[in-house]
């Protein structure tokens, strides 16, 4: 069982990574000033090649995407554990006034994947200098393509998990939470995410006589009420589940009833039974009402990231870890899981292991006021990323004791 006594194996960590501190936020810095979206990011994957330049690490490029995969081996053989730092930024317009702003227009980090680069690096530096307390293999996964792109799916079919994983784990930023703080908790961590589009038909006419139309508004206007009724009636309380229809469309002007009306909207479930479950009596709820109306409806349901579960052991034993190498008020259990969602999700699925968040909420701004990611006004406290690093080499010293 876990506890927060003394390890020596992982005395110093936090001023080893603060050791590395200049490094790192230039690195972060580096990459946030040139943003790359998607799966092809060649300025992002030449600067991590730099920075991991003269370290005891086998590096290997993506072949279908600019990943990087290095890989350092222990001072004695064993196991493999896995860290992962995403890559991509997001289509946003950055409004944040930093000296290092963005300078690719609607290009921007906002979810802090620049600070995942740059403690992932860090990491490697720090491990090289203790690869004689290594019995095993670190992995250290440079992802691109998390917004949405699938990256992780695609470096697992190009081998990544090939070799044989035994732990991984990832950390994700938060500008929402104390700054230095981990959090973590055992089970559903992130939830699934689709897209849905449904595609109502009637019977356009004049707005003068919609009796001689089959008014396609009001049916999908009915819909929306019709799919949160089913989330209350079909989908038991125990199990959370989110639907929000986030677009409608219909018409061209203001005297004719149109033939089509479209929704489209995200599902967010916290389990795989939930989400086919939702799946299900969503196409339903769409097409009952769509025929009390005299329409037709036709529903595509376009599967997104699954559920990210982290390992019942080492969603636990993360929280005490983070107290064990850090100090206990670095240190939290997360509560609920988030409804936002997350692609390494795939790695876990096959993997043991675990995605925990690092607080890092600017100095003298409330939680409640600080600009959550996903901002083109977020802010990140950089002094945050020293606990991210020795938090990535905390977790692979431990797995490979």
């Amino acid at each position: 069982m876990s506890t927060t006594t003394p390890d020596p194996r992982l005395a110093g960590l936090l001023e080893g990574a603060r050791s590395l501190q200049p490094r790192t936020v230039a690195l972060r810095r580096q990459i946030h000033r040139h943003p790359e979206q998607g799966l092809h990011l060649p300025k992002t994957q030449a600067a991590i090649l730099h920075a991991l330049e003269g370290l005891p690490v086998k590096v290997t490029k993506g072949e279908s995407t600019t990943s990087v995969v290095a890989v350092l081996e222990g001072d004695r053989p064993g196991p493999t554990v896995l860290l992962r730092g995403d890559m991509d930024g997001l289509p946003l317009q950055e409004d944040t006034g930093l000296p290092f702003a963005s300078e690719v227009d609607g290009n921007m980090h906002a979810c802090g994947h620049d600070t995942h680069v740059a403690m992932l690096a860090a990491s490697a530096r720090l491990l090289s200098d203790r690869r004689d307390a290594l019995k095993g293999r670190v992995l250290f996964m440079f992802q691109p393509g998390e917004e949405g792109h699938h990256g992780a799916r695609y470096m697992i079919e190009e081998g990544l998990l090939d070799d044989g994983v035994e732990k991984a784990f990832a950390l994700h930023i938060t500008s929402t939470m104390k700054s230095g703080v981990v959090t973590c908790r055992p089970g559903p961590m992130m939830a699934s995410a689709d897209s849905f589009h449904v595609h109502v038909k009637g019977r356009g006419g004049h707005g003068a006589m919609p009796h001689n139309a089959l008014d396609p508004v009001p049916a999908a206007a009915a819909m929306v009420g019709a799919i949160q009724t089913m989330l209350g009636r079909r989908v038991s309380v125990h199990q959370p589940a989110v639907v929000t229809v986030a677009q409608i469309n219909a018409g061209t002007t203001t005297n004719i009833i149109p033939e089509v009306a479209t929704l489209d909207g995200t599902i967010r479930t916290l389990s795989e039974e939930t989400r086919a479950l939702v799946h299900k009596e969503l196409k339903q709820a769409v097409k009952h009402t769509a025929a009390a109306y005299g329409c037709h409806a036709e529903v595509n349901i376009v599967p997104g990231y699954p559920v990210t579960v982290n390992d019942d052991v080492v969603g636990q034993h993360v929280v005490d870890l983070a107290a064990t190498a850090m100090g206990a008020s670095w240190s939290e259990p997360m509560q609920d899981p988030l409804m936002g969602a997350e692609d390494f999700s795939y790695v876990l699925q096959r993997v043991p292991g675990a995605l925990a968040f690092l607080g890092a909420c600017p100095r003298g701004i409330d939680l409640e006021d600080a600009a959550p990611n996903h901002s083109n006004r977020v802010l990140f406290d950089e002094a945050a990323m020293e606990h991210g690093v020795a938090m990535y080499a905390a977790f692979a010293l431990d797995a490979l004791r």
